[in-house]
């Protein structure tokens, strides 16, 4: 039995890779022991904000066997997101995620073919496919797998790549051959801690969601607070200091997903650019862009907070 799941993990991660995933690692489903009085922390600390997502699922955020019935393992995924360009300066920032098609799309169809593979080569295999939108610690299982160690930023980080890379899962009923965590290499460094514009990372891994960039720029839908103004440093979509700043990121290398490449206007586009943008305008350059989750009025809210008085 035990060569199966050896054969079986070297099989799934050998197709991983041939998908273009950076990497791959299992973990034994269950109960995320350590992980439960750090969530149940965060939450009573309100650092979720207006992310009321975050309350809910608490069981099933925690063990994936109520997600995905019978489940036995957790395929944890990265996919490269770095980009080769980035903006020009002169320009409203956009975290480098949401340069290309939203991720959400181009990275389910690719854990779907997967799932599928390990059907056809495996049998009857029953799973289910997570990226970002379900109630799953994807950083938590990549840790878990060996994939990375969890930052003082709370981002996933490895010494290969840095941290630029979405993670996704595929739970599934299949017992497999599990790795093991890796150790941590943060050291006494707080690069992360020291730059982040609004003081977020509260305490080492411990970021306050609802002081992030990220999170006025995307999440809040009221008017952003004026204590934040001058602080947002120019960032209109997102916020990537703290992942620009950590030293493990020298060693990212640009993505080879074509549908991540930037659109060419994003690049260019100068802040006047971005003032005078129409609805047609941004309609038609950011089709299935993740910059379509804020809407243009977010944009321009964002803008127009950023503006000088």
């Amino acid at each position: 039995m035990n060569s199966n799941k050896e054969k079986y993990s070297k099989l799934i991660k050998t197709e991983a890779k041939r998908l273009g995933f950076l990497s791959c690692g299992i973990s034994k489903a269950g109960f995320l022991e350590e992980e439960a009085p750090r969530l149940e922390y965060w939450l009573n600390q309100n650092f979720q904000g207006e992310m009321s997502f975050m309350e809910e699922y608490f069981d099933k955020r925690l063990d994936p066997t109520l997600l995905v019935e019978g489940s036995k393992s957790v395929i944890s995924l990265l996919l490269n997101y770095y980009p080769p360009q980035e903006q020009i300066k002169d320009s409203y920032k956009i975290s480098k995620y949401a340069y290309g098609k939203d991720y959400h799309n181009v990275i389910k169809k690719k854990v779907k073919k997967l799932l599928n593979y390990i059907k056809a080569e495996i049998g009857d295999v029953y799973g289910r496919a997570f990226v970002d939108f379900a109630p799953v610690m994807d950083k938590a299982w990549a840790a878990k797998s060996g994939l990375g160690w969890i930052g003082k930023n709370s981002n996933l980080l490895t010494q290969q790549v840095g941290s630029f890379y979405f993670i996704a899962e595929l739970i599934v009923d299949l017992d497999l051959e599990y790795d093991h965590p890796t150790t941590n290499h943060c050291g006494s460094c707080t690069a992360c801690i020291d730059a982040c514009p609004t003081q977020a990372i509260v305490a080492p891994y411990v970021v306050d969601g609802s002081k992030c960039i990220s999170y006025f720029t995307i999440e809040l839908q009221d008017n952003l607070p004026q204590e934040m103004k001058d602080k947002l440093d120019d960032w209109m979509f997102g916020c990537d200091v703290c992942q620009d700043v950590c030293p493990w990121n020298k060693f990212s290398k640009a993505h080879s997903e074509p549908l991540f490449s930037p659109y060419p206007e994003l690049l260019s586009y100068t802040k006047k650019d971005w003032e005078e943008i129409t609805q047609e305008t941004f309609d038609k350059v950011f089709t299935n862009s993740p910059l379509k989750r804020t809407k243009l009025s977010g944009l321009k809210r964002n803008i127009d907070f950023l503006k000088p008085i």
